[in-house]
């Protein structure tokens, strides 16, 4: 009698792949939650305290066997400690992971107040609160210390010897993590070590989302020109940021239906409530807006996991506010560039996808627009020229770099450049006064101030003339 059911079941899960289905219709969330996580300092301590919970009563039950078994004397044991030792000795480890977990938070604070006011507000959640060597110390402090607190709770007429032993271990390796944290903080809050950092997760980004090296010149023009739009799927719910986009369950989603599917919003752009999420084009299968939905993850901020626009953006904002008149720390903004550097080079040399994804047969089915490469030499370049063409070192090392990119990277790279090269000829001609000032402004430097390759001489490239006005 309910052969039909069963029968309905078998087919829905055989044809319809349910699981993977139901997966996708949930993955913002999963990805909404795994951001948060990597960023969350409290994840750590509350993992140790599960830790502590399981190991302490095994080294417990491994203590009491020992006993039992006459292989380690409770009394002495060891380490040889009375119960007045031991207890001392638990108190002062103790005392000191107390010392250690305040003084950890309270340095992450002062860090956050000093990242913030002399770099940027945006490597907090990016860099300091998503950095594996402060969490993890704080959740080996937390450890230590419960299980140093258990210890002495159980610290009667007698002294367990195995748990002290671990106690007395644990104790002595907090104060090397935290002596070993104090070192790694001091030389993590360098510029050059924040502007480093950020630009090696640039990196990574960069080579997930262009893996494959240049192929010349730019894409088609988009094939969805003069195509009519039957529909467009509005943002619900609360407004954010676009974090990041499932496109593989976009694209066979757009497969199964049979429809082209065109994201509007790119990661990193902030949209509203009812502001245009989806287009589509075609009009010829049933449409289920959730599933739409949820293969687009949102944030109150952006991160950089799908985002290589946002390390560019991080390091310019720290080269901006090293130049500002309060802080006028030039040679900062010249390690921001040099990143900024590393990380042209490489966008430079991939292909930068188009925009574009057909199915198996060939046919269009997904638009997704990613940032071309005038547009990330917009990002990198435009606000440090404007705010630094009036430091020689700024305005060489800028050179330096143009040269080295025009160099280095293919033809099809060069135009934006040679512009760039001709606005900093433009803007350092209206910033020096003197003679002797312009021409040393002239002079490419990778260092900005003291160790130029070149003398000022004729362009690299040719600019049109209509570029110059």
């Amino acid at each position: 009698m309910r052969w039909n059911r069963w029968y309905s079941i078998k087919s829905f899960i055989g044809s319809e792949h349910w699981i993977v289905r139901v997966i996708a219709r949930r993955w913002n969330r999963w990805y909404s939650i795994k951001s948060y996580i990597r960023s969350a300092l409290w994840i750590v301590p509350v993992i140790s305290l599960l830790c502590f919970l399981v190991i302490s009563r095994v080294s417990h039950t491994i203590g009491v066997w020992l006993g039992m078994s006459g292989l380690l004397m409770q009394t002495t044991g060891l380490m040889g400690l009375t119960v007045q030792g031991a207890r001392v000795t638990l108190e002062t480890i103790i005392t000191l992971n107390v010392s250690f977990i305040v003084f950890t938070f309270g340095s992450l604070l002062v860090a956050i107040q000093v990242a913030s006011g002399q770099y940027t507000p945006r490597i907090i959640a990016t860099t300091l609160l998503r950095d594996n060597s402060i969490r993890n110390s704080v959740g080996f402090f937390v450890f230590t210390l419960l299980f140093s607190l258990r210890t002495l709770n159980h610290l009667e007429g007698t002294v367990h010897q195995f748990n002290m032993l671990i106690s007395g271990l644990l104790g002595t390796s907090s104060l090397i993590v935290f002596l070993y944290l104090i070192d790694y903080a001091a030389r993590m809050l360098r510029p050059v070590s924040i502007v480093q950092r950020v630009a090696s997760d640039g990196l990574a980004v960069i080579r997930e989302v262009y893996p494959q090296p240049s192929v010349g010149e730019y894409p088609a023009p988009s094939r969805i020109a003069g195509k009519t739009i039957y529909r467009t799927i509005c943002h619900k719910g609360n407004s954010g940021i676009v974090l990041a986009v499932n496109v593989k369950a976009l694209l066979d989603y757009a497969c199964r239906i049979d429809e082209i599917i065109e994201i509007v919003p790119c990661v990193g752009d902030f949209v509203a409530v009812e502001e245009p999420l989806f287009q589509l084009y075609g009009g010829y299968g049933t449409l289920d807006e959730r599933e739409l939905r949820a293969a687009i993850a949102f944030g109150p901020e952006r991160t950089i996991e799908q985002d290589p626009t946002f390390a560019f953006r991080i390091l310019v904002d720290i080269a901006n506010k090293a130049l500002s008149p309060a802080i006028n720390d030039p040679t900062t903004a010249t390690h921001a560039i040099d990143q900024l550097h590393r990380l042209l080079l490489s966008v430079g040399g991939r292909h930068l996808r188009g925009e574009e994804f057909d199915d198996s047969m060939g046919n269009l089915r997904l638009v997704f627009r990613t940032p071309n490469w005038e547009e990330y030499v917009h990002l990198a370049f435009t606000e440090i020229r404007h705010f630094g063409a009036g430091s020689i070192q700024i305005a060489r090392r800028l050179r330096s770099m143009l040269e080295v990119l025009i160099q280095a990277l293919p033809k099809h790279r060069h135009p934006p450049l040679c512009n760039e090269l001709n606005l900093l000829d433009r803007e350092i001609e209206k910033r020096f006064d003197f003679p002797e000032d312009l021409a040393l402004a002239r002079i490419a430097d990778p260092q900005g101030l003291g160790s130029s390759r070149r003398e000022a001489g004729g362009p690299l490239c040719t600019v049109p003339e209509k570029a110059r006005v």
